[in-house]
């Protein structure tokens, strides 16, 4: 993540995307609790989890986690089967949401998870509301990134 774009969780990182400020423009950011099953809290704890192409949903007033990977444990029981890509649902207050069903359906922004994270024993999800970028767009941040790569090299000499 840039320097400009930081993170504000303190908990232990799970997973990042960082494909996320590639592709897109991102803005606000939130958090949100996670409703998962018991084996899936522990594949987290192994880190198992991937959300680069993964967004938030928002239906009938509630909203829910898409895409996101799950790889389970060899350890989970034999008469279970684990679905690893399944939807799940987010924790978020009513006024946060209607604030994103307000951006979602009026703007035309999308929600990308941005990092997934423990907090006080509980799984949390960063997701930033987002633009996406066009190719030219995606140029210029690389562009920018290098001349500041760049910058730094010659006040550092």
């Amino acid at each position: 993540m840039s320097k400009k774009a930081k993170s504000a969780h303190t908990g232990s990182t799970i997973c990042l995307n960082k494909k996320a400020s590639f592709d897109f423009f991102l803005q606000d950011r939130f958090e949100a609790g996670i409703v998962l099953a018991g084996w899936e809290v522990k594949s987290l704890r192994e880190g198992r989890a991937q959300i680069r192409d993964t967004y938030v949903l928002l239906k009938n007033g509630e909203a829910w986690l898409l895409g996101a990977v799950i790889t389970p444990l060899t350890t989970v029981s034999t008469h279970f089967r684990p679905e690893g890509q399944r939807t799940r649902k987010l924790l978020l207050h009513r006024s946060e949401i209607n604030k994103l069903v307000g951006a979602v359906e009026r703007k035309g922004h999308t929600l990308i998870p941005t990092a997934m994270y423990w907090k006080g024993g509980r799984a949390k999800v960063e997701f930033a509301l987002a633009k996406g970028k066009k190719e030219h767009d995606k140029r210029d941040t690389e562009k920018d990134r290098d001349w500041q790569r760049e910058k730094e090299r010659l006040f550092k000499h």
